[in-house]
């Protein structure tokens, strides 16, 4: 499959260091105490996380006791099988985002300076004016120079309508205007790009949550969805912003971007294990049809080895 094979590439650097480890680890002839050292430091250098780490080898070693599992072969597929079970537990996990009436629905994009907002934005858009969908950009990020004229190359790209004011205007009313204009065009989409905002600059998120309470009160009964952009070699300072950024806004969704350089997989588990956020897409590249919904059974395939026993290559 394209997707799996594009994921396989992307998380190539991540599967040197856990699946190559991981082999080895599961192709050996015993499960002993130096088994389980080893995998909790195969998955802390992955990015999971110690809490999580530790969890999952408590929950492998008790279901491997119960159900007799004495071979690391074995252990292995109910590894596997744990993880895609994990992430299939948080509700909407892979899905895209549905973009049904009563219209628009709107997206509000956030997340830290060069994570990837912009190019998600552009992304999106093309993927719904694709299926028909009548798609607005909010120009809303509104400190950085050229940010607004990034977007209307998007908007070029995909005609679609920007809706911006100057350099340094008020960004909630930015994002207002672009909701009035959406009802009164009859759009189905609001795209709401907004800026970089460093998760510890507790003014800036303040604005944040100023943008979001505008577009609360304006939106009706249209449905919203609050996007966390995340670069995917961050790891577990990708965790600590989302946990900065849902403490602020109420997250729906996450994208992980720049999943074709070297992307830290672990990231995934922490998110859904410590926030119970779904992640909605993958960036893939950067062109515009290079943004996948996150699909889990090709993600734990391509993180793992895909011949399917641990002998990852």
């Amino acid at each position: 499959m394209a997707f799996f094979e594009r994921l396989k590439q992307g998380l190539k650097g991540v599967r040197e260091r856990w699946s190559g480890g991981l082999s080895l680890l599961f192709s050996g002839g015993v499960v002993d105490e130096a088994f389980w050292e080893n995998l909790e430091e195969i998955l802390i250098s992955g990015d999971v996380g110690v809490d999580l780490t530790l969890s999952l080898i408590d929950s492998l070693k008790r279901d491997a006791e119960e159900k007799r599992i004495r071979t690391p072969e074995e252990l292995f597929r109910l590894f596997e099988e744990m993880i895609s079970s994990r992430l299939l537990a948080v509700p909407f996990m892979g899905e895209p985002l549905p973009v049904t009436p009563p219209s628009p629905s709107v997206i509000l994009l956030v997340g830290v300076n060069g994570s990837g907002k912009t190019t998600t934005a552009g992304k999106l858009a093309s993927r719904w004016t694709k299926e028909g969908k009548k798609v607005i950009f909010a120009a809303a990020d509104t400190f950085r120079a050229a940010a607004i004229e990034q977007l209307k190359v998007w908007g070029d790209r995909s005609g679609v309508r920007v809706i911006a004011q100057q350099h340094g205007s008020d960004a909630a009313a930015v994002a207002f205007d672009a909701l009035q204009a959406a009802k009164a065009s009859g759009a189905d989409v609001l795209i709401v790009d907004t800026a970089g905002r460093l998760h510890s600059k507790h003014n800036l998120m303040e604005e944040l949550g100023k943008i979001h309470r505008v577009l609360e009160k304006e939106k009706g009964d249209s449905r919203m969805e609050v996007l966390l952009v995340l670069d995917s070699v961050m790891g577990q300072n990708g965790l600590a912003q989302a946990e900065t950024f849902n403490k602020m806004l109420p997250l729906t969704g996450v994208v992980l971007t720049k999943y074709d350089n070297t992307a830290k997989g672990g990231i995934i588990l922490a998110i859904a294990h410590s926030l119970k956020i779904p992640v909605r897409y993958v960036g893939l590249g950067e062109g515009e049809d290079d943004l996948r919904a996150f699909d889990v059974p090709e993600f734990v395939k391509a993180l793992l080895g895909d011949d399917g026993h641990g002998q990852g290559n």
